[in-house]
């Protein structure tokens, strides 16, 4: 079956599915975006996404472009049309479409919509998990408001392309400091080596991750020792597990970072406990 994306109020074949060339996220990356998980056709951790895609556009001054109830369909019915039982559907939302200008076009000038999906089956990150993934360490040379999820990702994508050149899932960026902010796409996290699990504060200038949000209410059920704190490329590399969080990935353990074996180089119990409730909450959840 071809893919189907809705664009500007159609839904097109994927290969049609076509922008104007002075849209604004094409010529400036002037816009946000999100992406839920999709299990049994539904989609995950419904309400955080929703929100965080209002707040980056209210943080952008972008006009919400649909109400509520109407993007929920249209982010639906495009997982429907695709067939998507277990993967992701994505939503991207720009300034819109005027002559390339930097400030920002007339008022009314309405946001470019765009929603795709696509089938990406559970069991694939399964066996990735099972045996942990590698992570390299990358400079963090990102802008300044990396709370806000907007599509301008170019250094994080240099920051994951250095990952696969080097074998690994993922990059964790390291500010000047040394601490590790977090991944290219993900948040991480350590089990550090008092056993205290840790991961860097929401508040510092990094993603408010959602599946982050949702693991930290796992971690509160269970009782575990927990810290919001920030941790050193050395501590990680010392720590009893490290881990990452996001929409595609879960919670994936990672058993190496740099070429350092990361406690005795397998998964360990915390991440694959995590993995478990989350995986088991998000499909009972979903909408």
């Amino acid at each position: 079956m071809s893919r189907v994306a809705y664009v500007n109020g159609q839904y097109r074949p994927h290969g049609q599915a076509t922008v104007h060339i002075e849209d604004r996220g094409f010529q400036f990356a002037d816009g946000v975006y999100e992406v839920w998980s999709v299990f049994d056709g539904r989609l995950a951790d419904f309400d955080g996404h929703m929100t965080r895609l209002h707040r980056s556009l209210d943080e952008l001054r972008i006009d919400i472009p649909m109400s509520r109830e109407a993007l929920t369909r249209v982010l639906q019915e495009t997982v429907r049309r695709n067939r998507v039982t277990e993967g992701l559907v994505y939503i991207q939302v720009t300034r819109g479409t005027a002559r390339r200008d930097h400030p920002f076009p007339p008022e009314g000038t309405p946001p470019s919509v765009i929603v795709t999906a696509r089938s990406l089956p559970v069991s694939k990150g399964n066996a990735a998990a099972a045996k942990g993934v590698a992570v390299v360490t990358h400079p963090d040379i990102r802008w300044g408001r990396c709370d806000i999820k907007t599509v301008g990702l170019l250094p994080n994508v240099l920051a994951k392309q250095a990952a696969k050149e080097k074998g690994a899932a993922e990059a964790w960026m390291v500010d000047e400091m040394g601490l590790v902010t977090e991944g290219s796409s993900t948040n991480a996290w350590i089990v550090d080596a008092d056993g205290v699990l840790r991961t860097r504060d929401s508040q510092s200038n990094i993603l408010r991750g959602i599946t982050r949000a949702a693991v930290l209410a796992l971690v509160e059920s269970e009782g575990l020792t927990f810290e919001e704190r920030a941790f050193s490329v050395d501590e990680a590399k010392q720590a009893r597990e490290a881990f990452y969080t996001s929409a595609s990935g879960y919670v994936m353990p990672a058993v190496s970072i740099d070429g350092v074996k990361i406690g005795d180089g397998k998964p360990g119990p915390v991440a694959t406990r995590l993995r478990e409730l989350y995986l088991n909450q998000a499909r009972r959840d979903a909408i």
